[in-house]
C-alpha cells in the first residue's frame, strides 16, 4: 500500500513497516511455504509500486494474480486489519489496477514472441537441456548464420541452418570447429519435442519490444504486466529462460541512470528456483553479475520461492527488501532451511527469529528493509496489509474485455513470417540451374512437374519447388499455426508424388538434394 510516499508492507501494534521507494531498486524476496500469504504480499508490493507509477512484471502462476484488475471487496479478515490499523485513515480504499495481460502461447493474454537470433544459442541451451557438446554445436550454427547474415526468427529458420551446417560441415570446421551430425540430429529431435509442448508458438515476430512493458496510464498509475504462467507452468524450461532473457535484454538495453527517487521497472520472479535448478557455474556468473549491476539501470528484481535457501547465496546477499512468511519445520531439513531463512536477517533482541518463522499464521511475515543509508533495519514481526484489489481469479470475459481494448493489440495479437534463414535457403536452392543434376534420376520426373506447375501458374506466391523442398530442409513434421498462402489441389497433388518418392528413396533424395545443392551453393 503507497502510503505517505512510501511503501506500506505490514504493521504491528508498536508500528508500521515501510520500505522506501528509493531503495526498491536494491531488490528483494518473498519466501515461505505454500499457502502463507506470498501472493498477497505479491500484490500488495505491486499496487504499491503501481500508485507510485513504476510500470511493473509479474507472473499468474495460478490465476489468482488476475484479480490485480478488479475492485476489491471487504471480508471479516480484511475489516479487521483495517480497522485495527486505521489503514483507511493512510488512504486504503477498493479499487483496481491497470493491468495488461501477456501469454507466451496467446490464449490469455496477448502473444509474447522473441526471436531466435534475440535469444541467442546460451539461453536456448538451457531451454532444450543440451549437453556441452550439442550446446558447442548450437553455437557454431548460431555463428554461421550471424556471419552470413542469415536471421533465425522461428524453430523452422533453426532447423533449415542445422541441416545446412551439417550438410557443410566440410566448408565450415576448418573456421568454426568440429561439428558433429549426431549432436546436431539430437538437436533436431530435442526441437521436435519442443514444439510438442507450443514452444513453436514462442519464437517468431513481431518479437516483445520491453518497452511496452514500461507504460503508465492517463492516470500516473505505472501498467502492472501479467503473464499468464498456468500452462507455461508445466514447461518449466520455457518459463525460466524467458524470464532470463527478459532480465538480460533489461540489463543489456536500458541506459545507466544511477540513484533515482523510485525504480524505473519492478520485475518479479515467481517460483524463483526454476531460475537456478542445473545451472552451469558459468551461467550462475551471469546471473548474479546482472543481478548485482541492473539495479544502475533503475530495475527491481524481486524473487518469490518458498525459502531463501532455493536462491544462490551470492545472489542472496544482494537482495535487500525482506518478507519471509511461514515455514514448517517438520523434518530436520526443514529445520535447516528455517536456520538460513532466520541468518538472512538482522536480528530483533525481542524475539528468536527462527522460533517465530515456524510460528507465523497466514498473512503474518518477518519483514526487514533498507533504511535511508541502505543498511537492513532489525526484522520486525508484522500483518502484512490486505491488498485493495480483488483477491482471487477474474472471469474470462472481464479478462478478454481487457484484451481486447489494449492498444498493443494490432502490434501482437497476428504473428507474421518475415523472409529469413528458411527462406534465403529456399531460394538459394530453387534458383539454382544445377538442382537436376543434383537428383537422382528415379525423383526427376517430380521436378519437371514442379517446373510445369511453376510455369502454368507464375502468378502465385512461392514456388510450389519451395513448398516441397521446404518440408526435406527445415525437417518440419506439422503446421504452424501462422496464415499460409492456400494451395491449389494441383500443388497438393505433385506434394503427395514428391512425399511418396521421399519415402522409398530416402536416403538418395536427403543425401542429393542436401549434400550435393547446399555444397554447390556461392
Amino acid at each position: 500500500m503507497y502510503a505517505e510516499d512510501k511503501i506500506l508492507i505490514g504493521c504491528n501494534e508498536n508500528m508500521d513497516v515501510f520500505a522506501l521507494p528509493r531503495m526498491a531498486n536494491r531488490h528483494g524476496v518473498i519466501a515461505g511455504a505454500t499457502g502463507t500469504g506470498k501472493t498477497v504480499t505479491l500484490k500488495v508490493l505491486a499496487e504499491s509500486f503501481s500508485d507510485m507509477g513504476v510500470p511493473v512484471f509479474l507472473a499468474d502462476m495460478k490465476g489468482d494474480v488476475a484479480g490485480l484488475a478488479k475492485v476489491g471487496a471487504t471480508n471479516d479478515f480484511i475489516s479487521r486489519n483495517v480497522e485495527a490499523f486505521s489503514l483507511e485513515d493512510k488512504g486504503f480504499n477498493f479499487k483496481s489496477y491497470p493491468v495488461e495481460f501477456w501469454d507466451l502461447f496467446g490464449e490469455k493474454g496477448l502473444p509474447v514472441r522473441v526471436t531466435l537470433s534475440e535469444m541467442g544459442p546460451m539461453l536456448l541451451s538451457k531451454i532444450l537441456n543440451l549437453s556441452e557438446a550439442q550446446a558447442g554445436v548450437l553455437n557454431i550454427i548460431f555463428r554461421v548464420a550471424d556471419d552470413e547474415s542469415l536471421l533465425i526468427v522461428d524453430l523452422k529458420d533453426l532447423k533449415a541452418m542445422i541441416n545446412h551446417v551439417v550438410e557443410n560441415k566440410d566448408k565450415y570446421e576448418s573456421q568454426y570447429g568440429a561439428i558433429a551430425p549426431k549432436s546436431a540430429n539430437t538437436i533436431l529431435r530435442t526441437l521436435l519435442a519442443f514444439e510438442d509442448q507450443g514452444g513453436d508458438l514462442f519464437f517468431g515476430e513481431p518479437a516483445l519490444d520491453l518497452n511496452d512493458f514500461m507504460q503508465v496510464d492517463d492516470n500516473g498509475k505505472g501498467v502492472i504486466n501479467v503473464l499468464d504462467a498456468q500452462k507455461l507452468s508445466l514447461s518449466p524450461e520455457i518459463y525460466s529462460t524467458f524470464l532470463l532473457w527478459m532480465m538480460s535484454s533489461l540489463y543489456q538495453n536500458l541506459p545507466e541512470v544511477g540513484d533515482m527517487d523510485k525504480p524505473k521497472f519492478v520485475f518479479f520472479f515467481d517460483e524463483a528456483h526454476l531460475l537456478f535448478d542445473e545451472i552451469s557455474p558459468e551461467f550462475g556468473k551471469k546471473i548474479e553479475q546482472i543481478v548485482r549491476l541492473i539495479r544502475s539501470k533503475g530495475v527491481g528484481l524481486y524473487f518469490i520461492s518458498q525459502s531463501p535457501a532455493d536462491i544462490p547465496d551470492d545472489i542472496l546477499a544482494q537482495l535487500g527488501n525482506r518478507v519471509q512468511h511461514a515455514l514448517r519445520a517438520y523434518t530436520p531439513k526443514d529445520q535447516k532451511a528455517v536456520k538460513v531463512a532466520a541468518e538472512t536477517f538482522r536480528p530483533n533482541p525481542n524475539f528468536g527469529t527462527a522460533e517465530v518463522i515456524s510460528t507465523l499464521g497466514t498473512g503474518e511475515a518477518l519483514v526487514s528493509v533498507l533504511d535511508e543509508k541502505g543498511a537492513p533495519t532489525v526484522v520486525e514481526q508484522v500483518k502484512i496489509v490486505p491488498p485493495q484489489s480483488h483477491i482471487g481469479s477474474i472471469d474470462d470475459d472481464l479478462r478478454n474485455q481487457i484484451i481486447n481494448i489494449s492498444e498493443f493489440k494490432s502490434k501482437y495479437w497476428d504473428a507474421v513470417d518475415p523472409e529469413s534463414a528458411y527462406e534465403i535457403l529456399l531460394n538459394k536452392i530453387a534458383s539454382n540451374p544445377n538442382i537436376e543434376s543434383e537428383v537422382p534420376e528415379s525423383d526427376k520426373q517430380i521436378i519437371e512437374e514442379v517446373k510445369t506447375q511453376n510455369q502454368e501458374a507464375p502468378q502465385q506466391q512461392g514456388s510450389v519447388l519451395v513448398d516441397i523442398l521446404g518440408t526435406v530442409i527445415a525437417g518440419q513434421t506439422k503446421q504452424t499455426t501462422r496464415k499460409r498462402t492456400k494451395k491449389s489441389s494441383s500443388q497438393k497433388m505433385v506434394e503427395k508424388a514428391a512425399s511418396q518418392a521421399m519415402n522409398t528413396a530416402a536416403r538418395e533424395v536427403t543425401k542429393g538434394i542436401m549434400r550435393g545443392i547446399f555444397g554447390q551453393m556461392k
